[in-house]
């Protein structure tokens, strides 16, 4: 990978997203807009003595689960754009590596999701009254973790369409199931059996035990550590086969 190339790569996405104020919209306001809701929706709800809100469990794995389905969504699309428009063929013509192009863009998205981060949980702890056993810096790096997972996600689906309607229709395949199996509506260990196979298989998932494990306990925790060993390596192999099956060539 040539680092000049990247860095031009990653500052003319920065610049292309600036001037899309829909998307920066949708990156940085939806998330934290989704965060008010969900304290609405929980704000009448009665808590058992003892027990945590349900709004405290489910509002701290969204912090990771919003930003993934977000940047999954946002990436493939600006992915797909490039390809029909011609600019994805025209920059692999130059010395820019399929790598350089990927990274670029993993690094220009996950800037976005730092910023988008850094709001939606200043929106959860300091005007939602969110608290949490662990250090609040850990959330804003598994939040940033997330995302740049749902941005090399979004770029490998993306290597498959050859529309942006079909790089949207991905959604359902790569997205929801993980949804349904990350341990935010049933306990993973509750799952059946194969179904928790499936869900040990699915990056998701570690995503929500690791903000699970900060929301638990002060300490970073051996499984926590883990769960981000494991989120990197899902991230980097996502980014590796995306670079293998991209196309030079407009379909």
């Amino acid at each position: 990978m040539n680092i000049k190339i990247f860095g031009a790569t990653t500052v003319r996405l920065l610049l292309q997203l600036a001037q899309d104020r829909r998307t920066v919209a949708m990156i940085l306001v939806v998330p934290s807009l989704l965060m008010g809701l969900l304290y609405f929706l929980y704000q009448d709800v009665p808590t058992a003595p003892g027990q945590e809100s349900l709004f405290q469990r489910v509002a701290v794995t969204m912090l990771g689960i919003l930003p993934f389905v977000v940047m999954f969504l946002v990436t493939s699309i600006a992915m797909q754009r490039e390809r029909s428009c011609g600019t994805l063929e025209r920059l692999l013509t130059t010395p820019m590596g399929k790598l350089d192009l990927l990274a670029g863009y993993a690094a220009a998205f996950s800037l976005s999701a730092a910023a988008q981060a850094a709001l939606a949980c200043a929106v959860a702890f300091g005007l939602l009254g969110l608290t949490i056993a662990g250090n609040l810096a850990w959330v804003f790096v598994i939040a940033i973790l997330c995302a740049t997972l749902g941005v090399a996600l979004g770029l490998l689906a993306s290597a498959f369409a050859k529309t942006e309607f079909q790089a949207v229709q991905f959604m359902p395949l790569v997205v929801i199931p993980q949804l349904f199996l990350c341990g935010l509506l049933v306990p993973r260990d509750q799952l059946p059996t194969w179904l928790e196979w499936i869900s040990n298989a699915l990056p998701l998932s570690y995503a929500v035990d690791a903000l699970q494990q900060v929301s638990a306990h002060a300490e970073i925790t051996a499984q926590m550590r883990r769960d981000l060993a494991v989120m990197v390596s899902f991230t980097a192999a996502a980014l590796a086969v995306a670079a293998a099956t991209l196309d030079r060539r407009t379909p």
